[in-house]
C-alpha cells in the first residue's frame, strides 16, 4: 500500500481534490511537485499535491497481478500494485494519480501508452495522467530559460542557445554545462551515485522560478495540459457516458 494512505485510511470522504505524484528519483520530485501545485493554483484548483518518489523506473513486473517482491522500490516494478491500492482507496473519490519519469532512450509514444495501459487497467476509477520528460527531467528544467538564469545569473548563454529543446543529447549533462561552465567536465566525470546530489541541487534551485506557462519544452507543456484537464474534471475517462478514453 503506497506511503501516505493512511491519512484517509478510516476516511473515505475527500474534502479537496488529492493529486498523488508518482516520481522515478527525488531530483525530479520537487520540479513535479512544484509545477503541478503551480498549474493547479493558476486553474483556481485547491489541490492537496504529494509525490511519491522510486529508486529509478526499473521495469514492469511478469506478472502484473502479483504482490511485489519483498524489496521492490522502482516506479515500474511497483506500478501495477499501487494502482491497485489507490483504486481501493480512493475510487469515486476526487482524486488524479499521476505519474511522472524520464523517457531516457524510450519511444515516449509508446512507454506513455503502456504507462497509460497500465493505470486504465488497475486502476479503473481514477482519473491519471501520464508526465514523460523528453530523455530526462532537466529538459523540463531548460524549457524555462527565465528560472535557469533567475538560479544561475552566471551561466553559459552561448552553451544554452545550443541545445535544441527536448532533444535527445545528454541532457542533464547539457544543463550542467550551462549553469557550471567552469567545472562542467569535472562533474561529469564523477558520475553516479554522486552526480544526484547535483540533479538534486539544481532541480531544487531552477524549480523554484519555473513558470508553467513560460516552459518551451513540448513535453512540459504536454504534461501542464493533461494535469489542467483532468484537476478540472477529475472523473475518469472511462465513467463518463459517450465518451471515448483520450490519453495525452
Amino acid at each position: 500500500m503506497p506511503s501516505g494512505m493512511a491519512v484517509i485510511w478510516m476516511n473515505r470522504q475527500v474534502l479537496k481534490m488529492i493529486i498523488e505524484i508518482l516520481s522515478e528519483d527525488k531530483s525530479g520530485s520537487v520540479v513535479v511537485e512544484r509545477a503541478a501545485r503551480s498549474i493547479c493554483e493558476g486553474i483556481g484548483v485547491d489541490a492537496d499535491v504529494k509525490v511519491r518518489p522510486h529508486r529509478g523506473c526499473g521495469s514492469f513486473p511478469k506478472d502484473p497481478f502479483a504482490k511485489p517482491l519483498p524489496f521492490a522500490s522502482s516506479l515500474l516494478e511497483l506500478l501495477p500494485a499501487k494502482c491497485r491500492a489507490y483504486n481501493n482507496v480512493y475510487g469515486g473519490a476526487e482524486f488524479v494519480l499521476v505519474v511522472v519519469m524520464d523517457s531516457d532512450d524510450k519511444d515516449p509514444d509508446e512507454l506513455r501508452s503502456e504507462l497509460y495501459e497500465c493505470t486504465h487497467r488497475f486502476a479503473p476509477n481514477l482519473r491519471s495522467v501520464i508526465g514523460l520528460c523528453t530523455e530526462e527531467v532537466e529538459a523540463w528544467l531548460l524549457g524555462d530559460r527565465k528560472a535557469v538564469i533567475a538560479a544561475y545569473p552566471e551561466c553559459d548563454i552561448r552553451t544554452y542557445n545550443l541545445y535544441i529543446q527536448d532533444s535527445i543529447c545528454g541532457t542533464w549533462e547539457t544543463l550542467c554545462k550551462v549553469i557550471c561552465p567552469e567545472d562542467y567536465e569535472e562533474i561529469i566525470d564523477i558520475g553516479y551515485p554522486a552526480v544526484g546530489n547535483y540533479k538534486a541541487r539544481w532541480a531544487e534551485e531552477i524549480s523554484q522560478f519555473m513558470i508553467p506557462e513560460d516552459n518551451i519544452s513540448p513535453s512540459y507543456k504536454l504534461f501542464m495540459n493533461a494535469l489542467k484537464v483532468a484537476a478540472g474534471n477529475p472523473t475518469p475517462v472511462s465513467a463518463r457516458a459517450g465518451v471515448h478514453r483520450r490519453s495525452f
